[in-house]
């Protein structure tokens, strides 16, 4: 997705946002993405805010099905995992949630204009903020953005780090941000932040959500496929 708050550069026309490694995403007019890795592998990469260190990746548990609900300012969202789609995202996910690393930070961009998303998942709420490692993307063939989609922010093919963004509703992007979750509740409190606007600050229906989205803990609960 985009870039960060109040420093955008010119690529950044149409959306999602990122970290310095995550920095371009979502514009709508992207060219198609590389082929992703066939394992996966966590790079170390910078920057490294809030380092919690660097996940493993066992298969088994990988796979395992999870929910995770963030409890935020402004009512609780609650997502399942898609581990069979995407376990490598999903398994990044999990490891972040169950290190607290989104406890305290908030979701520092909303778009309304086009494209219709709610960014989350950077400590630094910048937008250029990151975990201290990329991996590859997943679950890209025929991927489609419709409300309630959960999903990657990035710099550009397999740059994944910790960004990640809700949709609010139907969005058309290119299938360039790995699908890897899917709202089973807490749409309607999105849509409550979304319909209470945006600052503008990166350009007319694009900038900081105007209710302020923070981020009081993530919690992991197993799940079922």
């Amino acid at each position: 997705m985009l870039r960060r708050q109040g420093a955008l550069l010119a690529a950044v026309v149409l959306i999602p946002l990122a970290t310095a490694t995550q920095a371009g995403a979502a514009t709508g007019t992207r060219a198609a993405p590389a082929q992703p890795a066939a394992a996966c592998t966590y790079t170390p990469a910078v920057p490294a805010d809030n380092y919690k260190g660097i996940p493993d990746f066992d298969p088994v548990k990988a796979a395992r099905p999870f929910n995770a609900t963030l409890r935020t300012s402004q009512g609780a969202i609650t997502f399942k995992a898609l581990t069979d789609k995407a376990p490598c995202t999903t398994n990044s996910f999990r490891f972040l949630a169950e290190k607290r690393y989104f406890n305290g930070s908030h979701c520092h961009r909303l778009t309304t204009a086009r494209l219709y998303v709610l960014q989350c998942g950077d400590p630094t709420g910048t937008g250029s903020g990151g975990p201290g490692y990329s991996f590859p993307d997943e679950n890209l063939t025929g991927a489609t953005y419709p409300a309630g989609t959960v999903a990657m922010a990035n710099a550009g093919p397999n740059t994944n780090g910790s960004q990640f963004f809700f949709v609010w509703k139907d969005t058309k992007l290119s299938p360039a941000y790995t699908p890897f979750g899917r709202v089973t509740s807490g749409l309607d409190v999105l849509q409550r932040i979304a319909a209470g606007g945006e600052d503008d600050q990166n350009g007319p229906g694009d900038g900081y959500p105007t209710l302020p989205v923070n981020i009081k803990r993530v919690d992991v609960k197993r799940g079922s496929h």
